[in-house]
Order: structure tokens, then C-alpha cells, then sequence
């Protein structure tokens, strides 16, 4: 028996897991820069350090930070199956350090005249989860 599979539908979801670890110590307080040293492949540290530098004013490092935390996101989830489009869930709380990188490049893009790169960036964070869109809007 021939089995037919649906053409029409996107990828799966891509889910990263979660580093339970270096999540407990930012919840702790312990600082995002001290988190990123020992788990530099923890997104959301590095999401927290642009954040952080973006709004001191720093764009350049914000922006420096977020694409780290961008690039070392992009690993996870290509390990975790991802082909290089499709859902990243903002609703799977490992996925979000990703995501707040991707929107945290795109502000930074902006903010240095990189309009191209910020709306590349915008329009990718947009496709991979519009609730992750808009939540990082607000």
C-alpha cells in the first residue's frame, strides 16, 4: 500500500530544548553576562544583553549581542530539525531567547541604518512566529 504525505503542509514546528540550567540562573538574577560566559549557547542571556545595552543607548553592542545570540540560535534549531523556515513557537518558552535575538537584531539594524538587515530580520521573526511579532512590539 502506497502511503501519500501532505505536500501542502509546512514544516513541523521546530521546538529547542530547554537548558534548565542556565534558565534557573537567570531567573536567579545572576547577571546575563555571566550566564552567556558559561552557557554561550543560551540565547536568552544574550537577548537579555541587548536588550540591556539597547536601551543605555549602546546600538552597537546591542547589536553585536543579538547577532551572537541570532547565530547560536540558529545552530539549535538546525540541530533541532529546522531546514531553514517554518514555526518557531514563542508559546515554547526555549524558543524565545531565539526569538527576542531575532527582534533585538532587527531594532539594533535599524537604529545603525541597516534598514535592509532590519527588515530582513523583521520579516523572518514575522514568519517564524507572528505571536513572538507581536509581543516584542509591545
Amino acid at each position: 500500500m502506497e502511503t501519500h504525505e501532505n505536500l501542502l503542509a509546512g514544516p513541523p514546528p521546530t521546538q529547542l530544548p530547554d537548558n534548565a540550567e542556565a534558565r534557573k540562573m537567570m531567573e536567579s538574577g545572576i547577571k546575563a553576562a555571566d550566564v552567556a560566559a558559561r552557557f554561550p549557547t543560551y540565547s536568552a542571556a544574550w537577548a537579555t544583553l541587548a536588550d540591556d545595552y539597547f536601551a543605555a543607548g549602546h546600538a552597537i553592542t546591542s547589536y553585536a549581542f543579538a547577532r551572537t545570540g541570532y547565530h547560536r540560535g540558529l545552530d539549535q534549531l538546525r540541530r533541532a530539525g529546522w531546514k531553514g523556515h517554518g514555526p518557531i513557537p514563542w508559546e515554547h518558552e526555549p524558543n524565545r531567547g531565539f526569538l527576542r535575538c531575532l527582534n533585538a537584531l532587527a531594532r539594533a539594524a535599524n537604529a545603525i541604518g541597516e534598514k535592509d538587515e532590519a527588515e530582513r530580520c523583521q520579516q523572518f521573526l514575522r514568519d517564524s512566529s507572528p505571536e513572538a511579532a507581536d509581543a516584542l512590539s509591545n
